[in-house]
């Protein structure tokens, strides 16, 4: 090959590369041109308007809003670094009973983070959902530099606190508040009716009051004089243990027939507990055998000295069945009252004490009020208990609706949110919102005692309990009843019924009728329904018919107390009495084959049992206790040997006997016993 014409060849493909590359150059300079003078186009078409990129001469990015004002914060912090630190905002923190870290983290404005490593370095290890105590959340607030306001939950109820008091100019006369007590059967009621003029006792079973009944009555000169009746004593002092002293006066009532009873000491000793004057009324004195003066000699025993006896407490022979005395006995009641002073204010919030609460099918919650202060209207919004509401009806003891009642007056009331406990304080507010707030801090303090009681124990009291509780045999049963006053006396006497062997245990005790979820509860436990004055709808009965659940319906509490009494005596473990059958001395020991040791002996006393237990004595100590395997008469097995014979004896899985050892011989019974 030409060396000349191959570089000729080289120089002429270079010079064809050159051109095809320089083609599509000149292509894009033409189009540039062309897109060139379509955007000069539009930029003639929109010279009218100054966009941001026009004027800063950008490609058209924007900075977003927030990233112009994350942008100013960084300055304003990087100044403020410079100029030095920023100063501490302290704010005044207002500390409850309890509050969780983040909530108090919120009240600080300070991070939750910090919150939780300062009380981690402090000991503490708590999450912000967890809830601290005052003393740590003050020590805390404290460390980050503010300024502690120590404020109480219950302080919620300082509206009432302050409701409460009277000034003195404004005290008016109220009617005296008696309350009617004394033993069963005693004419208690029949006294009230005859004061009444209506005729209360033939409704009632047995004669016995079965609910709180509050009355007021007018006395001939025209005085009001308002009369409790107590169905016991336990309801009186429930009442007053919950801060309801609603008495100003007792009339104890006596039958002069029957003298004094444990009940009527009873009430003397509740009546001197409760700090209120005594009248004694001597009821049925019309009756044969009838002996006031006896009356009041056993009266004395018991520290209450009638004026007849010198004495300053008055004292009045009545009958319920003639009216004798009732005059007298008025004139009395309105002689101590004269002299108690009775006042109240009736210009101001209402505030009562619940004689009575039930759960009334159509009507909902109802509670007998007694006015002690104010007047109670139509409308008013009150807090009774953990129970709040507003008025929705008032209905006085002759069953009238009024729209307001005042002081010393009794009153049905309607609207509750639900049942009140007796002797509950109602106390009207000012709105609905301090009201649920009240029930609301009532409802927790209550629920937190509860959980205290059950916790507030340590490992040995728990085991010791769990020991005690191991032997102590339980009766559980289901109270029904129609009000909460004789709830509350059921519950309490079920409390007295046992000793350190058996108790009966309450499971559920409620107003109302008997409901499927009392049967579903009494079954899971084994347990009986009682119904106090009330009945299982349909598909309690139903259920309690499927599952084998005992209902029982009483309306005395008496007869509840002596069933409920004799089936905890079922109970209780049978006495075993031990019964002395004889004695036998040991004279030889044979070793039989197949047999074991047997031991011939002499019956010295008594008779020699092949049933009867028998112990074995060696030096007058009991060495064993069991049963013989076999007892011979020769070579026969018999049941018995009579004193003097001789017999051959061996015991059951024991063979360490010896000569001159006394097997004693005795049988033992069991005796069913019953509780007091």
């Amino acid at each position: 090959i030409d060396p000349a014409a191959a570089q000729a060849e080289a120089a002429r493909v270079e010079a064809g590369r050159t051109i095809t590359a320089k083609k599509p150059a000149a292509k894009a300079v033409v189009e540039e041109k062309k897109t060139t003078r379509a955007k000069g186009d539009d930029d003639r078409r929109r010279s009218g308007k100054l966009t941001i990129a026009n004027a800063t001469d950008e490609d058209g990015r924007q900075r977003s809003l927030a990233a112009m004002k994350r942008r100013q914060e960084r300055d304003k912090r990087r100044m403020a670094s410079h100029s030095g630190e920023r100063e501490k905002v302290v704010r005044e923190v207002h500390v409850p009973d309890a509050i969780t870290v983040q909530e108090l983290a919120n009240r600080m404005a300070e991070r939750v983070a910090a919150v939780v490593k300062t009380l981690m370095q402090n000991g503490i290890m708590a999450t912000q959902n967890q809830a601290i105590d005052p003393e740590t959340a003050t020590l805390i607030v404290e460390e980050f530099g503010h300024k502690v306001v120590r404020v109480s939950e219950s302080d919620v109820e300082d509206v009432i606190t302050l409701a409460s008091e009277d000034d003195e100019a404004n005290l008016k006369a109220r009617a005296p508040i008696v309350t009617i007590m004394g033993h069963v059967d005693h004419g208690k009621t029949s006294l009230l009716d005859a004061i009444r003029k209506t005729n209360v006792v033939s409704g009632e079973a047995g004669g016995i009051t079965q609910h709180i009944g509050a009355y007021q009555v007018a006395t001939p000169d025209g005085a009001k004089v308002t009369f409790l009746d107590t169905p016991g004593h336990a309801a009186f002092t429930s009442m007053r243990a919950r801060g309801a002293q609603v008495t100003d006066i007792v009339v104890l009532v006596v039958a002069a027939d029957d003298s004094v009873m444990p009940q009527t000491i009873e009430a003397i000793n509740h009546a001197k507990a409760a700090g209120v004057p005594m009248i004694v009324a001597i009821n049925k004195v019309d009756k044969p055998g009838a002996d006031p003066t006896r009356v009041r000699t056993q009266l004395l025993q018991h520290e209450v000295v009638v004026e007849e006896m010198s004495g300053d407490v008055l004292d009045v022979e009545v009958s319920a069945l003639t009216g004798k005395g009732l005059d007298k006995l008025l004139e009395a009641i309105g002689l101590q009252a004269e002299l108690l002073d009775l006042q109240a204010n009736p210009d101001r919030q209402a505030e009562g004490a619940v004689i009575e609460a039930k759960l009334d099918v159509g009507r909902g919650p109802v509670a007998t009020v007694l006015v002690q202060k104010g007047t109670l209207k139509r409308g008013d919004i009150f807090v009774v208990g953990e129970q709040w509401g507003k008025v929705r009806a008032l209905i006085n003891d002759q069953g009238d609706r009024v729209e307001e009642v005042g002081p010393s007056v009794p009153v049905e009331v309607l609207g509750l949110s639900g049942t009140p406990e007796a002797g509950d304080v109602l106390n009207v507010v000012d709105d609905e919102a301090k009201a649920r707030e009240i029930a609301s801090y009532r409802e927790r303090v209550t629920r937190d005692k509860r959980a205290a009681v059950g916790s507030a124990t340590t490992l040995d009291q728990l085991l010791a309990k769990a020991k005690a509780d191991k032997d102590v045999r339980e009766l559980p049963i289901v109270v029904k009843s129609d009000v909460q006053g004789s709830a509350e006396a059921i519950v309490q006497a079920m409390e007295k019924v046992g000793n350190e062997e058996v108790r009966v245990r309450v499971l559920h005790s409620g107003v109302g009728a008997i409901t499927e979820s009392d049967v579903t509860l009494a079954e899971a436990s084994n347990a009986p329904i009682i119904g106090f004055n009330v009945r299982a709808n349909a598909p309690a009965r139903e259920s309690a018919n499927q599952k084998g659940v005992e209902i029982r319906y009483y309306s005395i509490i008496y007869d509840l107390v002596d069933d409920v009494r004799k089936a905890a005596s079922g109970l209780l473990r049978p006495e075993i009495k031990e019964k002395f059958v004889g004695y036998a001395r040991i004279k030889e020991v044979f070793k039989i084959t197949g047999i074991g040791k047997v031991a011939g002996c002499v019956v010295t006393e008594g008779v020699a049992r092949r049933a009867a237990g028998v112990r074995l004595l060696r030096d007058n100590v009991v060495i064993h206790e069991g049963k013989l395997k076999t007892l011979k008469r020769f070579k026969d097995e018999v049941k018995e040997v009579l004193a003097g014979q001789e017999c051959g004896m061996a015991f059951e899985n024991y063979e360490d006997i010896r000569e001159d050892d006394v097997i004693e011989i005795f049988e033992t019974e069991s005796v069913v016993r019953q509780l007091a």
